[in-house]
């Protein structure tokens, strides 16, 4: 049995990109260079997350974790809102033909 989740989210969740361009370069005085080394990654791979274009995999996550001392699950669990908050808008209307299933 599951309850229903009738709250919508308004605003897309903050993508993980985002939390290392604004928070986490900052307040460890990287560059996207500096980042990519410690990363053992490319700078291209660093560059397209930090724009948003790429997603965190959960190599990265593990990456990241280690590098920041935070665990991989942060990552992913900020990645999976984005995903999820993306996926519903992308379905939009033909959500609303699936109908949920009563308990029988």
């Amino acid at each position: 049995m599951s309850l229903p989740n009738t709250r919508e989210k308004k605003v897309r969740p903050v993508h993980p990109g985002e939390m290392l361009r604004e928070d986490f370069i900052p307040e460890y005085g990287l560059t996207v260079s500096r980042l990519a080394a410690a990363l053992g990654v490319s700078r291209q791979s660093v560059h397209e997350l930090l724009r948003e274009r790429r997603a965190v995999s959960p190599e990265m996550a593990i990456r990241l974790s280690r590098l920041f001392g935070n665990s991989a699950e942060f990552w992913i669990d900020a990645q999976r809102a984005v995903d999820l908050w993306d996926a519903a808008r992308k379905l939009g209307p033909e959500l609303g033909r699936i109908r949920p299933l009563g308990v029988a």
